[in-house]
């Protein structure tokens, strides 16, 4: 199936993480763009819709009853689908081996993810029968029944989850009022999740569903163990961290990490040297030796965009105020000042003309 909408639902693991070394997550794990606004939505619905089914045998009693009433709707759950997924592809896949098992993959996660972001648009019982219709309209026995038994367990694990969030939420925001993570309550909290998943799936399942979301977890956490070491330099630190990527498995969430590492230092030294004044050849040769010549070739471009796009902010800024000290009719001036814009930018550009001016003031007041 084509992926043009993605929507796995990100559990909710490490609420402190979540808020302190989310921008590293982001960077690396693929496709979150839109995966971490459907998530979080679907997260919020069972947190406050479901909070009082947290056994996976009542869960599934709870939703199959419910989902009898609605079953009749659908006969592939693609009928009559909400707002938020019209004229999108399904996500995921259900994948069997040659007898005609159910192998579990994290796509099959991405499946009930998929229509499980819909959760607030549909009750949940017509969720339920969407994700049943569509599993068994497109799946032979008993991979069919093996499946479904499998997002029986998954409603259930997510419906406990806001549980384990709800006991660790305050003690976290306590922890970090310093501005550092307790790394002791995080990993207390992390068993606890654990615990819950092996009550709710087998171990095939934890490790297909969560696998790579753990190993990006854990990378994380050693990241923030090593940024809060008082006892290392910053020399130290980085070496540190180079150290722990070079120990994880040769694999694709390694190759993200480092491509960041190089991003990350890419940024760094491009800001240095632009404060230095390095000249445009000094700036490519430092790129093309972190991220290869079409990069840096495509990076130079941008710097000359940018240089153009600055020199005409300036010109309609000067432009601009000249106009608010000699002209008393404010909306005279305002429709000029209009007119000066329309001239200098096109319309893409006009979009960022407030965004831009508020950066500049920001940048003056930092140097002041």
């Amino acid at each position: 199936m084509s992926n043009n909408r993605r929507s796995p639902f990100l559990p909710v693991i490490i609420a402190a993480i979540v808020v302190l070394v989310v921008a590293i997550i982001w960077w690396f794990k693929p496709n979150n763009a839109s995966n971490a606004s459907a998530q979080a939505n679907s997260t919020v619905g069972y947190s406050q819709a479901s909070a009082n089914a947290t056994d996976k045998t009542g869960s599934k009693n709870d939703i199959g009853n419910k989902s009898k009433q609605s079953s009749g709707r659908f006969t592939t759950g693609l009928e009559d689908l909400p707002r938020s997924l019209q004229g999108t592809d399904v996500d995921g896949e259900i994948i069997i081996d040659e007898n005609k098992q159910l192998v579990v993959t994290e796509g099959l996660r991405r499946l009930f993810d998929y229509f499980l972001s819909a959760l607030g648009e549909e009750e949940e019982a017509t969720i339920y029968a969407r994700v049943e219709s569509y599993i068994r309209s497109h799946t032979p026995e008993p991979a069919a029944s093996q499946a479904v038994t499998i997002f029986d367990q998954y409603v259930a694990y997510l419906k406990a989850l806001p549980a384990i969030e709800s006991r660790y939420g305050n003690l976290q925001l306590q922890a970090t009022e310093n501005g550092e993570l307790d790394l002791n309550v995080v990993a207390q909290q992390k068993q606890d999740v654990a615990k819950l998943r092996q009550q709710h799936f087998d171990q095939e399942t934890i490790t297909a569903f969560f696998g790579t979301e753990d190993e990006y977890d854990d990378y994380s956490i050693a990241m923030v163990k090593i940024n809060q070491d008082k006892q290392l330099s910053d020399a130290q630190k980085e070496a540190a961290r180079q150290d722990y990527i070079s120990r994880m498995p040769d694999n694709a969430i390694k190759t993200n990490i480092a491509q960041q590492a190089n991003l990350d230092e890419l940024i760094k030294r491009t800001e240095q040297m632009q404060a230095q004044g390095a000249t445009a050849e000094a700036l490519y040769n430092m790129r093309r030796e972190l991220v290869g010549a079409p990069a840096a070739a495509r990076l130079a471009q941008v710097d000359q965009q940018d240089a153009n796009f600055d020199q005409r902010f300036k010109q309609y800024q000067a432009q601009k105020q000249q106009l608010l000290k000699q002209n008393v009719d404010k909306a005279q001036a305002q429709t000029q000042i209009n007119q000066i814009e329309q001239q200098l930018f096109n319309e893409a550009e006009r979009k960022r003309l407030t965004g831009y001016a508020a950066l500049q003031q920001q940048k003056a007041a930092e140097m002041n």
